[in-house]
């Protein structure tokens, strides 16, 4: 198990580009098994999760080509369903969370699919209901076999479109319904959608694929089922995570960083959201500089009250930088509430703060205030284990701000998330050495 020693205290200078997008990599990939032709999809994050999937479709009989660093094509001609029934593919799909995803496209195009209870993060309960009521209402059948985990969807009479209202907002779960909705007969209604730019770019992929889909960008869709979808070529955004993570990176260590490339008008309320917590930035073209700071200060709301920034389906702030905000907001001045609505267990990991001297009170699993030093008192260099990806780049953070050497175990939890962080950080003055 690989280690981080990160020695803290030291501002970086220079210009960073974010990696293609994880979250929008995950359902693009899956796209590929909708079509027998080649598929050409550019700005692929070579990080742990997404080559985890891309292997899995390789085993599924999908031929991969890799042209350049990022970019592959796919052909998903002859796919082996069989395969999905083994012990090998229960071992490989149940190591990812997003693999659940191949379960749509499947069965749009087959009529079956299968996938055992996925893994991914242990950050709480993360329940699959939204996926599979919404292939149940398309005419699925669906059987969850709670002694072997596994589960089972079929349509043996066919998919045929509905309408439906979503209980919840799922990215996830309504990537794989628009994918198994773009081949059934008829016209199929997602209402209370997501609508995040990752989905978008999945639905404007999708359209070029000669599917018919209506209100992208909204929360309200229409798809009128086709038979047939060819080939295309996609590029990926520039994942808004880790240009989020950059930002307060930058403010937590006084760093002047250059985000290259970071398709500004994608990023929502990220950017004004760190300015909330008096953070200084500013946009050059499709750039983010942000500027040496020895101090920022959080706002408070127009009544005085103490600031709470918490997550939202979109555009709503995403839960997967909270755990930025609420290791930037321990070197701010003043307080603020951060309120992670959607996992129960993703907080947990401020007691390593606490350790380092941050001073923040974890009022309940979803909710922590943390009270800022303004950059008065240091944190201190401790030795701590990454839980899950985005807490892992948070103690990254808080250990690049730290006086003396960390230790972060357990650092392929970042790796699955941020490719080759270690090396693109230090080429800018950070000091991180990789132990294996």
């Amino acid at each position: 198990m690989a280690i981080f020693e990160v020695t803290g205290g030291s501002p970086m200078k220079g210009e960073i580009t974010a990696q293609g997008a994880k979250n929008e990599a995950l359902q693009i990939l899956c796209t590929v098994l909708l079509s027998p032709e080649e598929i050409i999809i550019h700005n692929i994050p070579e990080i742990v999760d997404v080559m985890q999937l891309i292997e899995l479709l390789e085993k599924l009989g999908v031929e991969v080509n890799k042209l350049a660093k990022g970019s592959y094509t796919f052909k998903a001609t002859n796919i082996d369903l069989d395969y999905m029934q083994s012990s090998e593919f229960r071992h490989s799909a149940s190591r990812l969370r997003g693999s659940v995803m191949i379960i749509g496209p499947l069965l749009a195009r087959f009529g079956r699919a299968y996938m055992p209870k996925p893994g991914g993060d242990k950050i709480g309960r993360r329940r699959l209901d939204t996926h599979f009521i919404g292939f149940q209402k398309l005419g699925a059948e669906f059987n969850f076999d709670t002694d072997d985990k596994f589960y089972t969807v079929s349509a043996p009479k066919g998919l045929k479109g509905d309408y439906m209202l979503l209980d919840e907002a799922s990215v996830t779960g309504t990537a794989n319904i628009v994918m198994a909705a773009v081949m059934a007969k008829g016209t199929t209604t997602i209402y209370n959608a997501a609508c995040e730019p990752y989905l978008q770019q999945l639905c404007r992929m999708l359209v070029r694929m000669g599917a018919k889909i209506s209100g992208i960008a909204s929360n309200l869709l229409t798809i009128e089922g086709v038979e047939y979808l060819s080939g295309t070529t996609h590029t990926m955004l520039p994942d808004m995570i880790e240009v989020g993570s950059f930002i307060g990176m930058a403010a937590m260590t006084k760093s002047e960083i250059l985000i290259k490339n970071v398709a500004y008008k994608e990023l929502g309320i990220i950017p004004a959201q760190f300015s909330r917590l008096g953070i200084k930035m500013e946009q050059r073209g499709d750039d983010i500089f942000v500027p040496a700071q020895e101090h920022y200060e959080i706002e408070s709301f127009i009544d005085g009250s103490i600031m709470t920034i918490s997550d939202a389906p979109w555009p709503g702030l995403t839960p997967d930088l909270l755990s930025v905000f609420l290791v930037v907001a321990t070197q701010a001045k003043g307080s603020v509430l951060i309120h992670q609505k959607m996992f129960e267990s993703r907080l947990f990991f401020v007691d390593k703060l606490i350790d380092m001297g941050a001073q923040i009170i974890l009022c309940d699993p979803h909710r922590a205030t943390v009270i800022g030093h303004n950059h008065q008192l240091q944190l201190r260099a401790t030795r701590m284990t990454s839980p899950d990806i985005r807490a892992g780049v948070a103690l990254l953070i808080a250990a690049m701000s730290a006086k003396g050497t960390s230790v972060i175990q357990n650092v392929e939890q970042i790796d699955r998330g941020y490719q080759d962080i270690d090396t693109r950080l230090n080429a800018i003055g950070a000091k991180i050495v990789r132990i294996p």
